[in-house]
Parts: structure tokens; C-alpha cells; sequence
């Protein structure tokens, strides 16, 4: 079965978290949605020092990670729960390469972006799991999820097909980043 994305998650509303202000609260919405090279229409960050902007335009998760965290965790895993904008299925993301590109959705209208980053989790993440200290116990699994550069902008919606276009030469993974940091 061909990657495909299963959720586009906006911002749903603006929770407070440990330390501040947070749009971690994302959740799906129908249709398709714009992308610039800042996001998705419709989203917001709000501590812009350590998320969004051009490297970190948009997150992707992995269905396939958040099945092992709910079985993990023995609760449900819905779309947007960790904040991702992107939901995948069928894509490795945390086996994904740093620089690696995926086209999203048709050559006319999908996007194009590149992996740049792990995830680096932080206080939200354990507030929005109500879990004391989770977004450690997050990170150190490596399964963390991508941030996205988008080079080609358009729209996409659930069931766009991704595709791996490029793979660079080097090995160094998101899961393998994410561990190190």
C-alpha cells in the first residue's frame, strides 16, 4: 500500500501549558488545505523561537509510531494528539533521513517538502498528555516525528499519496538525531 497522509491538523485552540501559551491543541479538518512556506493555512504557533518558521514549517508523525505509543500507553492516539499537522501511514518516519524529500499529494497541486529536523519535545507535550515528564520519555524513544521545509507549495488533504522522491547519501535518521540531542 502506497504512504499516504491520514489527518491535516490545525490548530484547534490555544491551551496554556506549564509555561506558557501553546497551539499543541491540533486536530483534523476536512478538505484540502493551503501550504506556504510558513504552514498550513489555519495553523498557528506560538513560541515561534522553537517552532515554525522555514526549517520547521510543518510536523509529521507516523501512524504507525503513534500505534505503538497507544499500545504503550493503552490509550487511544488520535491525529493532532502530539501536535503534528501531518498524520502519515506507510511512511517511516522516524526511519526517515535528514534531507530526504517527499512529494505530497499531485505534481500540479501537492507540495514538496524536506526533512530537516527531529522533534525536540518540551514541557507541552507532558502537559497535553497530562503524563508528569512525558515529553522525556518521548524523546528518548526516538520516535518523535519530523519537521518539514516546504519547497514547493499548493495543498493537501487525508489520502494525498506521499512519495519518497530523494534520498540523500548520508544515514543519519530522524530517530538517530532525535537520540543524540
Amino acid at each position: 500500500m502506497p504512504a499516504q497522509l491520514v489527518a491535516v491538523n490545525v490548530v484547534h485552540e490555544l491551551i496554556r501549558g506549564p509555561s506558557r501559551w501553546s497551539a499543541i491543541d491540533k486536530r483534523p479538518v476536512r478538505g484540502p488545505v493551503e501550504v506556504t512556506e510558513l504552514g498550513l493555512a489555519g495553523d498557528r504557533q506560538c513560541d515561534t523561537r522553537y517552532h515554525g518558521g522555514p526549517d520547521k514549517a510543518l510536523y509529521a508523525y507516523a501512524e504507525e509510531d503513534a500505534d505503538w505509543w497507544s499500545a504503550e500507553l493503552g490509550r487511544e492516539i488520535p491525529p493532532g494528539l502530539f501536535g503534528e499537522n501531518l498524520r502519515t501511514r506507510g511512511l517511516d518516519v522516524t526511519g526517515a533521513l535528514i534531507g530526504e524529500r517527499w512529494r505530497i499529494g499531485g505534481p500540479k497541486n501537492g507540495i514538496l517538502v524536506e526533512v530537516r529536523s527531529a522533534r525536540t519535545p518540551c514541557g507541552n507535550l507532558s502537559g497535553r498528555m497530562g503524563i508528569h515528564r512525558f515529553h522525556h520519555r518521548f524523546g528518548k524513544t526516538g520516535r518523535v516525528g519530523a519537521y518539514l521545509k516546504v519547497l514547493a507549495t499548493g495543498s493537501v488533504r487525508a489520502g494525498n499519496r506521499i512519495v519518497v522522491v530523494h534520498r540523500p547519501d548520508h544515514g543519519m535518521t530522524i530517530g538517530e538525531s532525535s537520540r543524540r540531542s
